[in-house]
This record gives C-alpha cells, sequence and structure tokens, in this order.
C-alpha cells in the first residue's frame, strides 16, 4: 500500500490554501448575550455545535481553570463568535470553543476526554480544588448567571457562495496548524454528502492508492475534486477552491447526485485504476499528483473504461500521456488556472479513451 503522509500530496497548497477575494459579501450580524447556564444547555443539546477539526480540548487544566476564576471573580470575559445555518437555525462554533467547552465541563463535573472530575487548578484559595458542586450558593449564581456576548452573523450574499464564512475560519486560524480546506468545508456542509464523502474514503482499492487515512481530510478532498469535475466540469473557474465549495454546498443534501449510482462508478473507476497501475497510480514522481489524478480517473470513469480497456492496454496509454510534454505542463504549474484544466483534461481524452 502507498504510504502518503498529509504533505505528500502535490497540487494543493497553491490552489488550495487561499480563497482570492474578488467578490463582495453582503453578512448580516447581531450580537446576543447569553447566560451560561442556558450557553451550555445549547452546546450540550447541538443547537450550538462544534465542527469535527474543532472537538479536541487543548487547554490544560489550568488554563481552564483560570478562566473559570475569572468569570468567579466577575472579571470581564472575550465574547464567542457563532455562524448561524439558515436552513436549520443552529450555530456552528467559529471561535469560543476552548471557552464553550471549559464551562461544559465544570458545570457537568468532567474534564474533557477524560473521566476525572473537574476540579480547579492553581488559582484563589477560596475556589483551589473545588469542583462545580463544592463551590457556595453566590458562586455558582455566579457563574450561571454571567453573560457571555455571542457575535452571530449569516451570509446572505452571493447565495450559491458560503466562502465568507470559509475566509473566516482561515483567518481565525493563522496562528498555530493551518486548517486544511476539506477540513473546514466538513464543518460548513455537514450532512449526507459530507458522511458519503467519508465513505468512499474507505473502499478498498482507492485506501490502496492513496496509503493510510489522512488526518486533515486530503483524501476526501481528492474524492470531493474527482466528482466535481466528472459531474460539474462545465462550471469549472479558477480558483480550485470556489469550485469545490460551490460543489459541496450545491450537493450538500445529496438531493441531485444518486448514491448508489455514484458509489458503483467510484469502485469501478479506482477498482480498475489499482489493478491497472497498483500503488504507484497518479505519481508521475514519489508524490500522488492530485492534477493527474483528477485528468485521469475522471476521464476513465466518465467513459467507462473499465468496460472498454484491459488493463495492461490502460497502463500503456497512461504512461503514454505522462510522457506527453503538454499533459507534464499543466499537471506542473498553475494546475488551477482554466486553460490549464482544460489542457490536461483534452490531453488525458486523446491518449487514453
Amino acid at each position: 500500500m502507498a504510504d502518503v503522509e498529509d504533505d505528500d500530496v502535490e497540487d494543493f497548497v497553491d490552489e488550495n490554501r487561499t480563497l482570492a477575494v474578488d467578490i463582495k459579501y453582503k453578512i448580516t450580524s447581531f450580537g446576543a448575550d447569553f447566560l451560561v447556564d442556558g450557553l451550555v444547555d445549547r452546546f450540550k443539546n447541538g443547537d450550538i455545535y462544534v465542527p469535527d477539526f474543532q472537538r479536541s480540548f487543548v487547554w490544560t487544566k489550568p488554563q481552564a481553570s483560570r478562566f473559570l476564576e475569572s468569570i468567579l471573580l466577575g472579571l470581564p470575559i472575550p465574547g464567542i463568535f457563532l455562524f448561524r445555518e439558515e436552513d436549520t437555525n443552529k450555530m456552528l462554533v467559529v471561535d469560543g470553543l476552548q471557552r464553550l467547552s471549559s464551562l461544559t465541563a465544570f458545570l457537568t463535573g468532567k474534564f474533557p476526554d477524560t473521566d476525572k472530575t473537574f476540579r480547579l487548578e492553581n488559582v484563589s484559595e477560596r475556589f483551589e480544588g473545588k469542583a462545580f458542586a463544592d463551590l457556595e450558593p453566590e458562586d455558582k449564581r455566579q457563574i450561571n448567571n454571567t453573560i457571555i456576548h455571542a457575535t452571530i452573523f449569516q451570509q446572505s450574499l452571493p447565495s450559491d457562495d458560503d466562502s465568507s464564512v470559509y475566509l473566516i475560519f482561515e483567518r481565525l486560524n493563522t496562528g498555530g496548524t493551518p486548517l486544511q480546506p476539506q477540513e473546514i468545508r466538513a464543518a460548513l456542509y455537514h450532512g449526507p454528502f459530507s458522511d458519503f464523502l467519508s465513505e468512499l474514503n474507505e473502499i478498498e482499492s482507492w485506501r490502496k492508492i492513496f496509503g493510510r487515512t489522512s488526518r486533515r481530510r486530503k483524501d476526501e478532498e481528492l474524492i470531493l475534486r474527482f466528482l466535481a469535475f466528472l459531474y460539474s466540469k462545465e462550471n469549472y473557474q479558477s480558483p480550485m477552491v470556489r469550485f469545490l465549495n460551490r460543489f459541496m454546498s450545491a450537493n450538500r443534501h445529496l438531493t441531485k447526485l444518486k448514491k448508489k449510482q455514484v458509489s458503483e462508478q467510484f469502485e469501478k473507476t479506482f477498482n480498475f485504476i489499482y489493478e491497472s497501475l497498483g500503488s504507484s497510480a497518479f505519481r508521475p514522481s514519489r508524490s500522488l499528483n492530485a492534477a493527474v489524478l483528477d485528468a485521469v480517473a475522471t476521464t476513465v470513469a466518465k467513459h467507462q473504461l473499465y468496460d472498454e480497456l484491459t488493463p495492461k492496454q490502460f497502463a500503456t496509454k497512461y504512461n503514454k500521456l505522462l510522457r506527453k510534454k503538454g499533459f507534464q505542463e499543466a499537471i506542473s504549474t498553475s494546475t488551477a488556472d482554466e486553460s490549464v484544466v482544460d489542457q490536461r483534461f483534452t490531453e488525458a481524452e486523446k491518449t487514453i479513451v
């Protein structure tokens, strides 16, 4: 099996990391003040929810304890940032996860990701070692009645592109480990299609081609990219990230694509490619090349070459394609430009069909 690290896939950084800002957004936002106990209830029941990539709790117990001590002492605390989904009215946590998690953990009694009782540490003597249940009634009321300000926003225009939310995630996470595009999409467009991508990601032949599961969802992004070109290439405009965002948004509820048909075509395509090329598929050099994958795999699926060619015939055509100067150029530089995308798809069609 190929052994792919998260940074061992060519053709992601230049195309996907930054979304060019060439459109104007209309954002509506308002402030809301929540009492802590009500905020925690909303967080626990899922009315305020956390995207998958943010689920890890990174604060230490002393860090969380000092935040809670600030509330107990009546000190000002930062607000939180939420994105309101139009169709569900749920609110996604954009900024403030550690604070919300700390509050929820303290009020429910268990420190995140452990079975240990959450007792305050490295705080003033009055509160040291106390769990929420141990606090004096007035201190419990101090926490429950503290108001946390939330900025809640929603994108009104453009209606077919939630990229403002994508940009906000991207820019709020400039420190530390930057979020990967597919991690953000999985949060913004969570639902049946996102779950379906995860299912396709488990198909054996695909796993043998890509390698072990990507911690940062790069494998799922490649699947999304393949499907977007297969079913919507005529709508392609750079940047690549916006094309993928729009395709995932349009298919979020899986009402346009036929799941069984897509799954069968995906499996046939990658079974055939793996049988023909093995784990070296889409690797003109050591790394897996996304531009090779989208042109070759899409062409195989579109023309159902798994029913037309033998594995040996396909491998011969594929190797010929990799040697063509025009194709080499189209998988190496400016690979998201419309003309370059058209060039590599044209070369693939002419050579392997």
